[in-house]
């Protein structure tokens, strides 16, 4: 056992990460008094853990009446208390570009080591995930059931109610969020951290997320608040931050509502190192684009419609992706119930996601169309009612690559469902009703041992169908005819 502050100091002094010496130690030692109180600042700990540490310093804070005890409120004290590991922003970038300098790979997985180590990505937190995959006839699909968000406290909520409005930050992507306290409706960000990054001519930032949802999840985001937009120039950094940044894809929401991301007034990408169901997915159709025969293309396997692009050129795969953006969003098929535009509105643009193969770089234009109808309110290509059952938000970039990231509601709800597989008391929402007979029906010797795993397997089926309902050009003959008419609108030489 050890004393619990001067044990957070040691680790902090210890820490790679700190700008600080064993001489700071008393300094140290009092800026953590100011925060968490004197009363029990002599206690003992068994952990040497430092995010540990910081909790068991916020809980003593708690009884010192230092911190309220709302999440919101533990959070950022806990951001505070981190923020002494961190080094201030123009450190970080220093030594994040110094090292890059030398070795691209280091610089990156040292400011990752950060953001963990500072508890800026909830580790603990994104543990509480549930995750699976699936096998269906597009290949492994993987599942994640999202419990790593905290869920708002109605206190907080009420608290929140009562404090003034501000629109600072103006969103959580926004620059302004770099070291900022935090309040009960918007995050802690003191131990938060950004690198600036020259994308041509327009400065970006590149961040991890917090709560992640693949290996390396990070946003890339415009230092200015600018809305998105899908145009030559996004195809244009997406390459050139898979160059920057070895061994991440990165790639971007669609620009317009229903089949965009959550945050469409600012423009961001994701990235990371993670190896997505698409990916691996093979083309099905193969061929040459006419004027750009030193790019192999073809529409991939896929329930979505996704055109791959291929080449060692970055500005020859910029200029077709271009022309095959600008032919899509004029391009309507009425007979598939393809739309463009009704009136002055668009309907169509893509979902771009890039890669490195080797030395080669590999551009995945994914087709997109939110025109809705009375048949289908939400969306023509967004889940249909059907399978709201178990999605029913935006397919955003995340779902398009083949990763499910399903509501919390569900770890309860399935747990309903397997009850009721086994014709245990359950409390069965009506909505799963005809899902779990059909999967009755068609396992009817289904044990305690196994209803799980054929759980599991039902959602990844319905999740393939998530994605068929989001493919503009269905996998069927008519579908996959239409599609080659759109291919050869832009001219094909084979």
């Amino acid at each position: 056992m050890s004393k619990l502050i001067k044990t957070f100091v040691e680790q902090v002094v210890e820490s790679p990460h700190s700008v600080y010496t064993k001489m700071d130690s008393i300094y140290l030692v009092n800026r953590v008094l100011a925060l968490v109180g004197e009363e029990g600042a002599d206690r003992e700990t068994a952990a040497t853990d430092l995010i540990d540490l910081k909790d068991e310093l916020v809980a003593l804070a708690v009884e010192n009446g230092r911190c309220g005890a709302l999440f919101e409120e533990r959070d950022c004290l806990g951001a505070e208390l981190m923020n002494v590991i961190t080094p201030p922003p123009s450190v970080v970038n220093e030594r994040f570009w110094t090292i890059y300098a030398e070795q691209p790979e280091q610089a990156v997985a040292d400011f990752y080591d950060l953001s963990q180590k500072n508890d800026y990505i909830k580790l603990d937190a994104i543990a509480k995930n549930i995750a699976f995959e699936t096998p269906t006839d597009y290949g492994n699909l993987q599942i994640t059931i999202n419990l790593s968000k905290p869920e708002k406290d109605p206190k907080a909520i009420a608290a929140a109610k009562l404090l003034k409005q501000s629109s600072y930050p103006l969103d959580q992507l926004a620059m302004e969020n770099e070291g900022y306290q935090g309040r009960l409706d918007h995050p802690a960000r003191a131990n938060h951290r950004i690198i600036r990054v020259d994308l041509g001519e327009e400065q970006w930032g590149f961040q991890y997320s917090p709560y992640a949802y693949f290996n390396e999840h990070c946003i890339f985001l415009n230092t200015e608040h600018v809305p998105m937009v899908i145009s030559r120039t996004t195809f244009e950094q997406l390459l050139e931050l898979v160059e920057i940044f070895p061994g991440y894809f990165a790639g971007s929401n669609a620009d317009l509502p229903i089949v965009g991301g959550s945050i469409l007034t600012h423009n961001h990408y994701q990235g990371g190192r993670h190896t997505f169901p698409m990916e691996m997915a093979e083309l099905d159709h193969q061929f040459t684009f006419a004027g750009y025969e030193d790019i192999t293309a073809g529409i991939v396997k896929w329930p979505m419609s996704v055109l791959r692009l291929t080449g060692a050129d970055k500005t020859r795969l910029v200029d077709l992706a271009d022309k095959i953006r600008l032919a899509w969003s004029g391009y309507s098929d009425p007979d598939l119930d393809i739309i463009a535009k009704t009136g002055d509105e668009p309907h169509h643009t893509v979902t771009p996601i890039a890669r490195r193969r080797g030395q080669l770089f590999e551009l995945d234009l994914v087709l997109r169309d939110n025109h809705t109808s009375d048949d289908h309110p939400d969306g023509v290509y967004h889940p249909h009612k059907d399978v709201q059952h178990i999605k029913k938000e935006n397919i955003g970039l995340i779902e398009v690559m083949g990763l499910a990231i399903l509501p919390p509601r569900l770890k309860e709800e399935l747990a309903e469902v397997e009850k009721y597989l086994l014709g245990q008391d359950n409390q069965l929402a009506d909505y799963h009703k005809d899902w779990a007979d059909r999967i009755k029906a068609t396992h009817p010797d289904l044990t305690a041992d196994t209803v799980t795993t054929i759980v599991q397997e039902a959602v990844g089926q319905v999740f393939a169908r998530v994605l068929e309902d989001a493919g503009v050009y269905k996998s069927d003959e008519a579908g996959q005819a239409g599609f080659m008419r759109f291919v050869e609108s832009i001219g094909v030489t084979g």
